[in-house]
């Protein structure tokens, strides 16, 4: 059965061989909280690299025992992160988290061309997981923090992320649709032809595993009235299970709008890399960092 909700993650998670996570710069109490849950959860095993003594005095603070931590000093934000990436590159954790760090200095370990986590090729994304109460399934939506003006060969990377996402979370053949401003083909608009020409690819077989149709406006794509109303025929249209946005405004406003102001729930990616990286923010609740680990390993290899 696919998953439905964000907490079907993480009872998913607890019944499957446990993956090992490191939090890179994980100094604070906001990460050590965290990691410390999904530890106690059963969803992961769990690796702090920063600086010691900051590490065991977040660990008091939050009422956690250092002791369920596998702790590894290095006392510079960037050597933390350098170290973090080498020790995912040399097979000791299957999952990379940011701690307290910028997230310019966790993306630039993971980029880096000679020690980073990058193929070549590989694109850098991210990949949004919500649940919002008057959506009857989980909406996988992106790019709304990596990539800020993504060109067709980017979006093409984006729908496949989120098809592998989608099939994780159970769902064999996921709706995805192509936002634009429109449903109408408006050949000036250039989300809309990038929406027809990836919409055509997965007709064609180059883009496997889902239905795919765009350009499609959100109305349509997530509500059957407006599919009535309009008269629109689409196998994915009022019903959709993932959307790729056309940039990453129209993407960030979208998630924000859910969380702000719908009060929903999500769990975030940064994807494209060897193996998942969560990236989550002070601003992020307690159950969206839990989340966010928990599709982390769920996703992993």
């Amino acid at each position: 059965m696919p998953i439905t909700k964000l907490d079907q993650i993480v009872e998913t998670v607890k019944s499957r061989t446990r993956k090992r996570l490191i939090a890179a710069w994980a100094n604070d109490s906001h990460t050590v909280a965290a990691v410390g849950q999904a530890v106690s959860l059963g969803l992961v095993e769990g690796t702090l690299v920063g600086d010691e003594a900051a590490i065991r005095s977040a660990c008091k603070s939050e009422g956690l025992d250092p002791a369920m931590f596998t702790i590894v000093q290095e006392s510079v934000d960037t050597k933390a992160a350098t170290r973090a990436v080498a020790m995912v590159n040399a097979g000791e954790a299957q999952i990379l988290m940011k701690g307290l760090l910028s997230s310019d200095k966790y993306m630039r370990a993971i980029l880096d061309k000679e020690k980073g986590l990058m193929d070549p090729g590989a694109i850098l994304s991210h990949v949004t997981v919500i649940e919002a109460e008057r959506y009857p399934k989980l909406i996988v939506c992106g790019d709304v923090a990596v990539l800020p003006a993504p060109e067709l060969k980017e979006k093409i990377a984006i729908t496949r992320y989120q098809i592998a996402v989608a099939h994780a979370l159970g769902i064999e053949q996921p709706k995805v649709a192509i936002i634009a401003a429109t449903e109408q083909m408006l050949y000036k608009m250039q989300a809309c032809v990038d929406a027809a020409i990836i919409a055509k690819m997965a007709d064609r077989g180059d883009i496997k595993g889902a239905l795919v149709d765009g350009p499609l406006a959100l109305d349509v794509a997530v509500d059957p009235e407006a599919v009535a109303i309009k008269g629109l025929k689409s196998a994915v249209a009022g019903a959709a299970d993932c959307l790729v946005f056309p940039n990453i405004e129209s993407g960030n406003v979208f998630y924000k709008t859910c969380t702000k102001l719908a009060g929903a729930e999500l769990a975030g990616l940064v994807v494209g890399a060897r193996v998942p990286c969560v990236l989550t923010s002070r601003g992020d609740s307690a159950k969206s960092k839990l989340y966010s680990i928990g599709l982390a390993a769920l996703t992993a290899r």
